[in-house]
């Protein structure tokens, strides 16, 4: 049966404190939308439905960029009213709804998984967990494990309070039923606002039993405030680390590299104390990442070394074997097999061919104040320290420049380039300075 998902994102983010949409925060380089989209989708959701807030052009763009369609809540009038926001769009479909909040970037495709198939099984389904905070509605359960009704905790007697399951706000079920069902919401209770947790009551009317899925309460961290943006980092942070060990990464201090939702790393990639993967990276097997080394957008071949200390920016491709040293930084750029820039080096728009050595200090000047140019470097060149190549321009194959040279034009293979002027010596004119020096700071100490 087709699956569609409903993620309710029109909430205003109050406490988050911030002139950007609440689900626009990033978890691990990813919009908080986009890794509930990504679990949505994982779980089979051929339609995915983002409920915005009016003008929240940037949850709409983002939405869009993930194939997924939006609408529009006009007035905050409760969860139940914002998923019900979603019906014209999905007026044509048929099959299974999950319905499951923005701000909740820990929920995984398997949970929603296991939502669709309990609720093949009973007609509906909801995603429940066991805790005492009071913050959270309370899940009433019957005999035989059926969800009975689900009270919000400010509305609780004392025994509903006592509690410890609660509702994670997941809710899956038939699509046209729930939108249906959604007509017959009310708004009958402290907060004045139509909830999404009255949908099990209506459809218990008519006779339609709901499932309760358990999961564990981390998966179910919300992200309302910058105290919790950053704990759920950390959870999904441990979550990654968890995942590349279990890969055969090998870390040595796990607990202080930062991953991205996407950061690829291959078995027997080695990875050094406080690395930071951004988007966009891939680390093939037998390479090694030194300690405190920076990587985005940015692709590593078997047996390369980068860093310690070195920065990969975007575009930046190291080829097999090649060597990135300490505070070396490469942005799109391909280094190719067995090249090495071991020290303090800049390289940008360039290609370093098979082989070649970049000189400590060797910089690519790459941009001109509108433009940006490219540096071709030959295989097997060699160029010292101190180098300046001003882009455009092309090193030929073998090449030797001279340390602290200047390097403009094209020159033939194999050859020699020197740019810099002929040292000239003056005997004696230090010790002379010198004389001069203590002579005047002895005058002004009169």
């Amino acid at each position: 049966m087709a699956r569609a998902a409903v993620i309710l994102a029109a909430g205003q983010g109050t406490r988050m404190k911030s002139a950007k949409p609440k689900v626009m925060h990033a978890i691990a380089g990813l919009p908080i939308l986009g890794h509930v989209i990504a679990a949505a989708r994982g779980a089979g959701a051929e339609r995915i439905v983002v409920v915005m807030a009016p003008g929240a052009s940037a949850v709409h763009d983002f939405a869009a960029s993930q194939g997924a369609e939006t609408a529009v809540q006009e007035q905050q009038l409760g969860t139940g009213h914002a998923a019900a926001c979603a019906g014209e769009a999905l007026k044509d479909f048929s099959g299974t709804l999950v319905v499951t909040y923005g701000d909740h970037p820990l929920f995984t495709a398997a949970t929603f998984e296991a939502s669709f198939a309990a609720q093949a099984q009973a007609g509906m389904a909801i995603v429940a967990f066991r805790s005492h905070n009071i913050s959270y509605g309370r899940v009433v359960t019957t005999p035989d494990g059926l969800l009975d009704r689900i009270v919000e905790y400010r509305d609780a007697s004392a025994a509903g309070r006592a509690l410890d399951l609660c509702s994670a706000g997941v809710m899956t079920a038939d699509a046209k039923s729930f939108f249906r069902w959604t007509k017959g919401l009310t708004n009958h209770n402290s907060q004045k606002e139509y909830y999404l947790t009255e949908i099990p009551l209506i459809a218990k009317a008519e006779r339609i039993g709901c499932a309760v899925v358990e999961v564990v309460e981390a998966e179910t961290m919300g992200a309302n405030s910058r105290a919790e943006l950053a704990l759920a980092e950390a959870a999904m942070q441990q979550r990654l680390r968890a995942r590349a060990l279990e890969a055969a990464v090998g870390m040595t201090a796990p607990d202080t590299v930062f991953f991205s939702h996407d950061t690829v790393l291959e078995a027997d990639v080695q990875v050094g104390p406080y690395v930071v993967f951004g988007p966009g990276v891939t680390v093939h097997s037998g390479a090694e990442i030194k300690a405190f080394s920076h990587l985005e957008g940015a692709t590593v071949a078997r047996g390369a070394i980068v860093g310690p200390y070195a920065r990969l920016r975007p575009g930046a491709a190291i080829g097999e074997d090649a060597h990135i040293g300490n505070f070396v930084e490469v942005k799109n750029a391909r280094i190719e097999k067995g090249a090495k820039a071991n020290h303090l080096s800049y390289l940008g728009d360039a290609r370093v061919g098979e082989g070649a050595n970049i000189g400590a200090g060797t910089i690519t000047c790459n941009y001109d104040g509108f433009d940006k140019h490219h540096t071709d470097i030959g295989a097997g060149a060699f160029i010292g320290s101190n180098a300046a190549l001003v882009a455009p321009v092309k090193i030929a194959d073998g090449v030797y420049v001279g340390a602290g040279s200047v390097v403009t034009k094209t020159m033939a293979p194999d050859s020699l380039v020197v740019t810099r002027a002929e040292q000239k010596e003056i005997p004696g004119w230090a010790e002379k300075f010198r004389k001069r020096k203590r002579a005047e700071k002895a005058a002004k100490g009169k």
